[in-house]
């Protein structure tokens, strides 16, 4: 059979005559491999990791620490016998909200609850609670048997008011705000005074403001200013989105202004900055916008 291959495709042909069978590498071909670019003390290294990893496999199967993901206690910590123990002692407890106090000033008052969706019973209080730490329309932990009265409970908050509250303390300073000094002392006069030195005040038998108003263009520094004042108060700060406020459905947004002032006066000092007020503080308009009339309402009253 002729030959029509030129040159180079028939020494490419040759070479692939020649070359063998493909051999796979094994394991000694590999360890040389991994020998390439690696320094005189690779090995001892790598030991050391090794037994290194090892032992704190040891020591964690010890101990009983696993990766968990879903919040529990390590094994070692549990004690599941004085868990029992205490899960029979103190029974679970049922909210109710006590409405009326009979007979507030004798030695032996009585409480009428009112559990949800169930009825309403007139109790006493367990030998736990003293008559001082429960007040009408306070909530309240009822036992299920006769209902008495174990525990008062704080006042149940919407958890977005409560995620308004700024927990880390503002790094804001007054030197932070440039063109703004006449502002800061007005603020520092009205604010801050009165958190600081509530004295002076009462010497002069004058109440303080219960709020500043600050406008401007966007980028003045009225967020700025209100975090300082927080800075410098150490008081509690939170922060507000007037449109958060505009809910969907009918007095969602008001109850929301009145929960937002309950867990306010629970602080010891606490400064509110309602950002954005424009969207509740319009002008009174048509029966579309009474949502927001209603928001603007409790704002003003608190």
């Amino acid at each position: 059979m002729p030959d029509y291959l030129g040159d180079d495709q028939r020494k490419i042909k040759e070479e692939e005559k020649d070359d063998g069978p493909i051999r796979a590498l094994d394991e000694g071909d590999i360890a040389l491999l991994k020998t390439y670019g690696q320094s005189t003390y690779s090995r001892q290294i790598k030991q050391v990791e090794d037994d290194i990893q090892q032992l704190l496999k040891k020591i964690n199967e010890l101990t009983g620490i696993k990766e968990s993901d879903t919040g529990l206690a390590p094994p070692a910590l549990w004690d599941l016998a004085a868990d029992k123990q205490t899960l029979q002692s103190e029974q679970p407890l049922q909210v109710a909200r006590c409405t009326k106090i009979i007979n507030a000033d004798s030695e032996d008052p009585k409480y009428i609850i009112n559990v949800k969706q169930f009825a309403k019973f007139v109790v006493d209080l367990s030998d736990q609670v003293a008559p001082t730490d429960i007040e009408e329309g306070m909530r309240v932990g009822v036992d299920r048997n006769k209902y008495q009265i174990h525990i008062p409970l704080p006042p149940k908050i919407d958890p977005t008011v409560t995620m308004m509250q700024v927990e880390e303390k503002p790094d804001v300073t007054y030197s932070d705000v440039g063109g703004c000094k006449e502002q800061i002392e007005k603020l520092r006069e009205v604010v801050e005074t009165p958190l600081l030195h509530p004295e002076r005040f009462v010497n002069l038998g004058i109440e303080p403001p219960k709020g500043v108003l600050l406008f401007g263009p966007p980028g003045t520094g009225k967020t700025l200013c209100a975090r300082a004042v927080a800075n410098r108060t150490d008081a509690c700060f939170i922060r507000v989105i007037g449109s958060e406020l505009v809910q969907k459905y009918v007095g969602e947004g008001a109850r929301m202004v009145r929960e937002l002032f309950e867990m306010a006066r629970t602080k010891k000092a606490c400064l509110i900055f309602f950002d954005e007020i424009d969207a509740i503080g319009g002008a009174r308009l048509m029966m579309a916008r009474e949502e927001i009339t209603r928001c603007r309402g409790p704002c003003w009253s608190s």
